[in-house]
């Protein structure tokens, strides 16, 4: 390790939490390991994290930052800075991967979203109201409504 200086191994680090992360949330490996992985935990926690890259950045950069820490103060600034350099990674190449747009659409979700127009009147931070219903018509629910502003999956 001390062949290279604390940057070097940062930027490596960096390089190969990407890797793994990449690999667990949008590959299927070889052999089609992670996704029998991926069956196997369904809906549980794990399941769930291994479907947003950018959870399960997190996980992946934990182990990664053990390599570089000498104690617990750098560790969870290591952790932090390898996961958030994943993520931007990730944000750098994805334009790129038309495959992590394309399951993003599957999914629903909208790859472009805003989450306020710049006609909007709500301050930043504060979601736009909907006038009242007129009498005698029922009421919406606002889930949908919200899970638009807030990014839940049905």
């Amino acid at each position: 390790m001390e062949a290279f200086s604390i940057g070097w191994w940062f930027v490596l680090i960096s390089l190969a939490a990407w890797r793994v992360t990449h690999l667990f949330a949008d590959e299927d490996g070889t052999g089609d390991v992670v996704v029998k992985l991926r069956a196997r935990l369904g809906n549980s926690f794990a399941g769930r994290a291994m479907d947003c890259f950018f959870c399960i950045s997190l996980w992946i950069a934990a182990p990664f930052a053990f390599i570089v820490a000498r104690d617990l103060l750098t560790w969870c600034v290591m952790w932090l800075a390898i996961s958030g350099t994943v993520c931007l990674l990730q944000r750098a190449t994805e334009a790129s991967d038309s495959r992590s747009s394309d399951r993003r659409v599957r999914q629903g979700e909208d790859p472009d979203v805003l989450l306020r127009s710049e006609t909007s009147s709500a301050p930043y931070g504060e979601l736009p109201t909907r006038s009242a219903p007129a009498s005698g018509d029922a009421p919406e629910s606002d889930e949908p409504h919200l899970s638009r502003y807030v990014g839940i999956r049905n």
